[in-house]
């Protein structure tokens, strides 16, 4: 068994392998690596949107219901940050309660028994959370995976979790032959500024309750939107007088299209408020956000998309000629706060 170094910590499961630790967050340092590791992994698995060092800090500087100090584990092999695991856990809209683990893991490190351990830690460390809060709300866990990873998959299945649902990366290749689409009677678009950003915000958190799993959105999150869409000029929001009725948030990240060298736009959250669906409006913001893309001399345009969403949201896009690329798995698993895996930390 290899030797533990003085600050390690106590693992369940905890594979002997040469050179691994496990360790707690020392500050945001530590994002370099952790943000190098989850790259590696994404590219192993085909997930094309970047990780971005500013992005994953903001990120990380607004975490509502999780401690860096107590919910994170990071995995080294001779010093070097090969992966991690953060959990934490949010209110949703439909009155249950969910238990996140997310856990990256550098593709040459697979295999070796530590996402074993990063995942019974991960187990572990949410029943205790779980016990420590109100039994107001049944709740349970939940993590993605992405199809691709076969691996993680076989770990799941083992270890109890259950799929639940699918979700589908698109893209749509050319922005050419873009549908002219009217607007529906009485709606318009028009440009937003700063000022409006706020009630946007609003209207869409209010739009998305009665989204499937939907989390409450909260303050840390109207924090990290700030961050996330500095430039509001790619956006196309519908108004109905005063109202804002729906909308798209487009995004071009120019380092992520250097990366992958193409000229791609994003958009990245399309809704309509309940009073306005089943009119056309989400058909016509989509016409009208490729179109801006494509003035801003994007080639392609993508989104992603829920396959559980039950107003059709598929069928949307598939016939905006958007094509499905990648899919990620929603797996679950039922968590009872007394049952506590020994070892776990």
């Amino acid at each position: 068994m290899t030797a533990l170094a003085i600050d390690d910590l106590i693992m369940p499961h905890r594979p002997d392998v040469a050179g691994l630790r496990f360790r707690r967050w020392r500050g945001f340092d530590d994002l370099v690596g952790m943000a190098a590791a989850n790259q590696r992994s994404r590219d192993d698995l085909g997930i094309e949107e970047l990780i971005d060092l500013e992005g994953m800090t903001r990120t990380y500087s607004h975490l509502d219901h999780c401690d860096l100090a107590e919910d994170l584990v990071i995995a080294e092999r001779d010093g070097q940050t090969i992966g991690y695991v953060r959990v934490d856990w949010q209110d949703l809209t439909n009155g249950r309660r969910q238990f996140y683990s997310f856990a990256i893991l550098d593709p040459a490190e697979r295999r070796r028994g530590i996402g074993q351990s990063l995942l019974s830690w991960s187990e572990g460390r949410l029943r205790e959370i779980a016990a420590s809060l109100p039994d107001d709300r049944p709740g349970e866990l939940r993590a993605y995976l992405r199809d691709s990873d076969i691996g993680a998959r076989i770990l799941f299945e083992r270890n109890g979790w259950r799929p639940v649902a699918r979700g589908y990366d698109m893209v749509r290749p050319t922005l050419d032959d873009i549908q002219d689409v009217a607007m529906p009677d009485g709606l318009v678009v028009r440009p937003v500024t700063e000022v409006d950003r706020r009630r946007i915000w609003e209207a869409a958190r209010e739009a998305f309750r009665d989204h499937r799993d939907e989390e409450e959105w909260s303050e840390a999150d109207w924090a990290t939107f700030q961050g996330d869409y500095p430039d509001l000029s790619p956006w196309v929001i519908a108004f109905d007088g005063h109202e804002v009725a729906g909308g798209i948030w487009n995004r071009i990240d120019p380092k992520e299209n250097a990366y992958h060298g193409r000229e791609r736009g994003v958009l990245q959250t399309v809704w309509t408020g309940v009073p306005w669906r089943r009119r056309g409006l989400a058909k016509a913001l989509i016409a009208r956000s490729l179109v801006v893309l494509r003035d801003r001399g994007m080639t392609s345009a993508a989104l992603d998309v829920d396959g559980a969403n039950p107003n059709q949201a598929m069928s949307l896009y598939l016939g905006q000629d958007f094509e499905i690329t990648t899919s990620a798995t929603d797996w679950r698993k039922p968590i009872a706060p007394s049952d506590r895996l020994t070892g776990a930390t």
